[in-house]
């Protein structure tokens, strides 16, 4: 049975994408990486095809990662969510929980990502 995912990394900036991307392909190299760089492209890929895992930017030009998760829950009802900001406010994580996504706080470092990959492909 391949442990494959499918996996959307959303956020405004390519930097940070292209650095996700570098951590998870260092360990999940056969795994299906898409990226968007907002809310909307997002949507958009996420209603295209299912995803297993999505990380998500808090901070995005247009609808932030609060405002457009429960879309992608619905239009990805089996994805885990993981929000990623540098927003500390417990307004922000109680509503990032309250919504059921994981609070991965930035900055985005190998150990924090990996430590959440190998706990959702656990599940």
């Amino acid at each position: 049975m391949s442990n494959k995912k499918r996996m959307l990394l959303v956020d405004d900036s390519r930097v940070s994408r292209l650095m996700l991307k570098a951590i998870i392909m260092s360990k999940y190299s056969d795994w299906d990486i898409v990226e968007a760089e907002n809310a909307d492209i997002a949507l958009a890929v996420c209603k295209e095809g299912g995803f297993d895992i999505i990380t998500l930017d808090m901070n995005m030009p247009g609808r932030d990662g609060l405002t457009v998760s429960p879309e992608l829950q619905e239009a990805c009802p089996n994805a885990k969510i993981a929000l990623l900001t540098a927003n500390f406010q417990d307004r922000v994580k109680t509503q990032a929980l309250e919504q059921g996504l994981t609070f991965l706080p930035k900055p985005i470092t190998e150990e924090k990502i990996l430590n959440y990959l190998s706990e959702v492909c656990a599940e």
